[in-house]
């Protein structure tokens, strides 16, 4: 992926994203207007904690609207407007435990949000549609075996089963509108558990280490032995702009394909793995709260990790950062965060990224 050729492709062309407020949306809004595009951006107005979007005034670099995308109405409004060349769906609830709490708006957004948004791209025709859902996507055995892309869906829990079910019904759109489709192009992507600066949403590991350091408190793990596939957010991110690319120069077919964006297996850690590195450089205490975890997040599986092999072979797509180097950045973008503009450092990044 030394060859960055992919995103010269990008420059003029109109591309919405759904979820231009959240952590992986600001971050792509940026890097999409920063090469030229004409970015559009769809989501619910920034929450408190939207430190990202706040702090890079996305909102001023692009077209931004804010509307939730369970309104039809609303959405395919916009997209019939705008008739952007490719949709960028990452618009979702995306924190478990939220899952827990309010299943039905769980339900609601990932599973009938992403629906109106297959509807949307099929009735005006919009040329390329990049569905982002999530690794907990498939059913998770609770085993050291790597998911690949064509490996059964499901979920036990309540944030896994919506995106299993997102994933359902995007195959259900492409069989039932698209199998002989030859112009418009839709695919699916799969990424880890992604990390990176300024993500500072609650419930996630990395933001709630940052923010118990800015507190001066302790750390609290609800589960520690949690091993995940955890990546730098520029990782998927480069991904799902390469997929796009491939599709345009007939690398790759138009058709339904569904692909993992994954870390390698040396970058699957533990909860505890992460929150010890960076506690050695934020000097922060650890407490494992097995109380908590037991009362509030209830079947959560031990271990997930993804193949990357397919993505590796035909879109020559690999990992650049692996773990440590991830954690490092994020340590780096906090420290540089009180002297530096915070465009300067997404940009520094993104510039070090595409060197490897």
């Amino acid at each position: 992926m030394k060859n960055n050729s992919f995103l010269k492709s990008y420059k003029n062309l109109r591309v919405l994203i759904t979820g231009s407020t959240g952590f992986k949306g600001a971050w792509l809004s940026f890097w999409l207007n920063e090469i030229g595009a004409k970015v559009i951006g769809v989501a619910l107005k920034p929450e408190k904690n939207s430190v990202l979007f706040k702090s890079l005034k996305v909102d001023e670099k692009i077209q931004q609207y804010y509307l939730d995308i369970t309104n039809f109405n609303k959405l395919n409004e916009i997209i019939k407007k705008k008739r952007p060349d490719i949709i960028f769906h990452l618009a979702a609830q995306s924190i478990v435990s939220n899952s827990f709490k309010d299943p039905l708006n769980n339900f609601k957004t990932n599973i009938l949000g992403s629906a109106n948004v297959l509807e949307s791209f099929r009735i005006n025709k919009i040329p390329n549609l990049v569905y982002i859902t999530s690794d907990k996507c498939y059913l998770n055995l609770d085993k050291k075996k790597n998911y690949k892309e064509t490996d059964i869906l499901g979920g036990i829990d309540n944030y896994s089963s919506s995106k299993a079910s997102a994933e359902i019904i995007f195959s259900s759109y492409f069989n039932s509108y698209f199998i002989k489709e030859k112009n418009l192009s839709l695919v699916s992507a799969r990424a880890g558990n992604v990390v990176g600066g300024g993500d500072m949403k609650d419930n996630r590991i990395v933001p709630d280490i940052i923010k118990s350091l800015i507190n001066k408190k302790r750390l609290i793990l609800r589960n520690p032995k949690a091993t995940r596939p955890w990546q730098h957010v520029l990782e998927p991110l480069s991904g799902y702009l390469m997929l796009v690319q491939n599709i345009h120069e007939k690398k790759i077919k138009k058709m339904k394909q569904n692909w993992n964006f994954a870390p390698n297996i040396s970058s699957c850690k533990s909860v505890l793995y992460l929150s010890k590195y960076l506690s050695k450089y934020l000097k922060l205490d650890i407490i494992i709260n097995k109380n908590q975890s037991k009362k509030i997040f209830k079947p959560e599986t031990s271990i997930l990790r993804l193949s990357n092999y397919k993505s590796r072979k035909f879109l020559n797509w690999h990992p650049k950062w692996p773990i440590n180097k991830s954690l490092d950045k994020i340590i780096e973008w906090n420290q540089k965060i009180k002297i530096t503009k915070v465009s300067d450092i997404c940009y520094q990044q993104i510039a070090e990224y595409l060197k490897n």
